[in-house]
């Protein structure tokens, strides 16, 4: 810069240095568009009763709205509300389900025990009353897989008391799972082959898959499926599986297993205090930004 005026000598050297930060800053903007972020709610478990223990039912509905109106201050691709939407009455979903609503991101549920504690008449509908179309099935959200599943396929509670699929239910919990809490479930025969299929098809396609599901498999305790741990095998066979998230156990936990993060987020519904979460995805960690109760987590993921 030789035979510059000092003066413009400066403000071409601020004007450089104001170009080079722009560009460094619009490389990290363009590094993190492929970023998937997602809102993650647990066990809002709604009803309009009294307090029981550290569970505030009513409050649920304060909770909830507040929580949809942090998520809609970001820019998430997805969120999802792990189950037990409800505690009791399908009246309950008429409070609950216009706040969730008002997501502007898409939105889901997965089906939850609670979801089912309605009168026999309204089991069958519990899935469309939530807005699925099916018990289970499995999504793309910027490149990751989600496969979304049904823990209440075998149970004592989910089915009427009348129809061959509660039947089924209590012939198999009595000859394998009798020393089972009645409040869990299990994956039934025809979702375990439909998830190998979808997990077969992600190894092919290259996906990272997160499977949802409202029960956890890990760490072990008494919320667990009837069979969490043919589930633990099956899915730690697959490099494609990066975690598994679940509810249903409101205090919340952790475990990993070669290489899967099972992560419990603890329920909405429980004390006070709001309990939610942001998920980022990123190409080798999950960064989780807890809300409220709910823990923050870098959990690193393999390619």
């Amino acid at each position: 810069m030789t035979g510059f005026h000092p003066v413009l000598k400066v403000f071409t050297l601020l004007f450089i240095y104001i170009l080079t930060a722009n560009a460094s800053f619009s490389q990290q903007v363009s590094s993190s568009e492929g970023l998937a972020r997602i809102g993650i709610i647990a066990d809002c478990q709604y009803a309009d009763q009294p307090t029981r223990g550290v569970r505030h039912y009513r409050l649920s509905l304060q909770k909830l709205n507040q929580c949809v109106d942090s998520l809609n201050t970001f820019e998430l691709d997805h969120v999802f509300h792990l189950g037990d939407f409800i505690d009791q009455h399908h009246q309950s979903f008429d409070a609950v389900l216009p706040i969730f609503d008002r997501l502007k991101a898409p939105h889901t549920q997965v089906l939850g025990n609670h979801d089912f504690s309605v009168e026999d008449q309204f089991k069958e509908a519990v899935p469309e009353i939530m807005g699925l179309k099916a018990r289970y099935f499995s999504m793309m959200v910027k490149g990751w897989k989600f496969i979304i599943l049904d823990g209440n396929d075998v149970s004592l509670y989910a089915w009427p008391k009348n129809s061959e699929k509660h039947q089924q239910s209590r012939r198999i919990y009595e000859q394998q799972y009798a020393h089972r809490e009645t409040w869990n479930g299990a994956i039934g025969k025809a979702q375990m082959s439909w998830l190998k299929k979808e997990l077969e098809q992600a190894e092919i396609d290259g996906n990272k898959v997160i499977l949802l599901c409202h029960f956890p498999v890990l760490p072990e305790e008494n919320h667990i499926l009837w069979n969490a741990g043919e589930l633990v095998d099956l899915v730690s066979s697959y490099s494609c599986v990066k975690a598994w998230f679940n509810g249903h156990n409101h205090a919340g936990g952790y475990a990993e297993h070669q290489g899967i993060h099972f992560v419990t987020f603890q329920g909405m519904v429980d004390t006070e205090q709001n309990s939610f979460a942001t998920v980022t995805l990123g190409p080798d960690k999950l960064i989780i930004n807890g809300i409220g109760r709910e823990e923050d987590r870098e959990l690193a993921v393999g390619q």
